[in-house]
């Protein structure tokens, strides 16, 4: 993906941001689900202040580590712990393995759904899809893995843009009436604190792309331009979700839910794919990360 001598300005400031959003944005995220438990709750316009809230802290949280981790040369998540927590690293070791086994075993299922949903499928079928299609792009490398990234983030920003497009076509007035109506907005900056610490391992879990940064300067702008990347597909889904509140609250898959009522198969057929898609870059970038810090462990050993 580099162009010329150096790190292009892809890699150096929106690679990182593209990273981020693709390890948070998992399976809840991209139906919807954690958008419902954590920020409906507290109202349309307390749901969209702890959104913006989330979104700040990520773009600190990220400038933060990258700066740090970039000063201190650790480009995987074992290096960066070591270096931040002494001996107490092995705790998160630990922590982090058992996370991505469980992340994993979350995803394979969501994905069963996809493919028995869309194809058919008994719901090993599309487990075993995700799993084998996350193993070949990480087998294939650090630039394989980065590709992913690029261009499902381009599929993934396009599916949410045109859902916000036909949202407003088809319950436009829903959304701005409920926007119109004053609801206590109680509960919005809790909101905003959980979900960032929620996802706050994101940071770290996508260190080895940083290592194209050429700058302390570079780290600070991929950081802070991170946090937008990787809350605005959920602004977006958030503000058509609003149509149908409060009760959407309590759907269990608020995107299935509100692509039944656009009623275009089609469009909902590439949404599902779109949440495959999300699942796969997700899935590859916590294996990634495990990856890189394996690599780093087999240098030192023939040292």
């Amino acid at each position: 993906m580099a162009g010329g001598a150096g790190p292009s300005w892809f890699q150096r400031f929106l690679l990182p941001g593209f990273a981020f959003k693709a390890v948070v944005i998992g399976g809840g995220y991209a139906t919807g689900r954690e958008l419902a438990e954590f920020f409906l709750p507290s109202g349309p316009w307390g749901g969209l202040a702890a959104m913006l809230l989330a979104m700040l802290l990520w773009s600190i949280i990220c400038a933060t580590t990258f700066a740090l981790a970039r000063a201190v040369g650790a480009f995987d998540y074992r290096s960066f712990f070591e270096k931040l927590l002494g001996p107490g690293w092995v705790v998160f070791e630990v922590s982090y393995v058992l996370f991505v086994t469980l992340v994993l075993a979350v995803f394979g299922a969501a994905a069963g759904e996809i493919g028995a949903a869309i194809f058919g499928w008994p719901p090993l079928a599309g487990t075993a899809l995700l799993a084998g299609s996350i193993a070949l792009f990480v087998t294939f490398g650090n630039a394989s893995v980065e590709g992913l990234f690029k261009y499902v983030s381009f599929l993934l920003y396009g599916v949410y843009a045109l859902f916000m497009v036909l949202a407003l076509g088809s319950f436009g007035d829903g959304i701005a009436a409920r926007f119109a109506v004053p609801v206590p907005a109680d509960g919005w900056v809790l909101g905003g604190l959980t979900y960032t610490g929620y996802n706050v391992i994101g940071a770290v879990v996508i260190l080895p792309v940083i290592r194209h940064l050429t700058s302390q300067r570079d780290a600070i702008v991929s950081g802070l331009i991170a946090g937008p990347l990787a809350m605005a597909p959920a602004i977006l889904f958030f503000v058509a979700m609003i149509a149908f509140y409060p009760g959407i609250i309590h759907e269990t898959l608020p995107s299935d839910f509100m692509l039944q009522q656009l009623d275009m198969p089609l469009f909902h057929l590439l949404f599902q794919l779109m949440i495959f898609a999300a699942l796969l870059e997700s899935g590859a970038g916590s294996v990634h990360s495990l990856q890189a810090y394996l690599s780093g462990l087999l240098q030192l050993s023939r040292h």
